[in-house]
């Protein structure tokens, strides 16, 4: 690997001090972050498509996370709640999407553990009061129909059958 793949050139062509290869990487990481929170695996994949090297990487989100502008599990308890809230969503979908986002299953666990299955059921019930209105299943068609529609959205198609029950009666 040449020194110019691992981004250590500067506009000159001449190689740039460690330190400074830090301080992009930093910047680079305070800028991404300025926008919105992100997980530790986002800052990564975006650091290395900048072509830094796994040192100033390494260095730079050690750097994020000691000064709180990286934390997966807050973010986790965050993300939950928001698609919770405003998506609606159940927690197999909160938590097929953070992990996928790189957020370490423990963190996801703890987040989706602040929530009752209680509190899933009552949220399922008013996704089903919202999108029928008064409306109730009458038929097997429209009970399934209800059940596929809560499935999507993430929960458990247990928790989606007592949800259906529920509104029922």
């Amino acid at each position: 690997m040449t020194v110019r793949e691992t981004g250590a050139v500067d506009a000159d062509g001449g190689v740039l001090g460690e330190e400074v290869r830090r301080q992009r990487a930093l910047d680079l990481g305070y800028r991404y972050l300025g926008k919105r929170d992100r997980t530790q695996a986002e800052v990564r994949r975006h650091l290395e498509a900048r072509e830094l090297d796994k040192a100033s990487i390494d260095d730079a989100i050690e750097a994020l996370v000691r000064q709180g502008y990286l934390d997966d599990a807050r973010y986790a308890c965050m993300f939950a709640e928001d698609r919770r809230r405003l998506d609606d969503w159940g927690p197999e979908r909160i938590e097929r999407r953070l992990l996928a986002l790189g957020v370490d299953g423990e963190h996801v666990s703890a987040a989706l553990a602040d929530r009752d299955g209680a509190g899933d059921l009552d949220a399922a019930v008013a996704l089903l009061r919202r999108r029928l209105g008064d409306a109730t299943p009458e038929n097997e068609r429209e009970r399934e129909r209800a059940l596929r529609m809560l499935v999507r959205k993430g929960y458990d198609l247990e928790l989606a059958y007592d949800a259906v029950r529920a509104l029922a009666r």
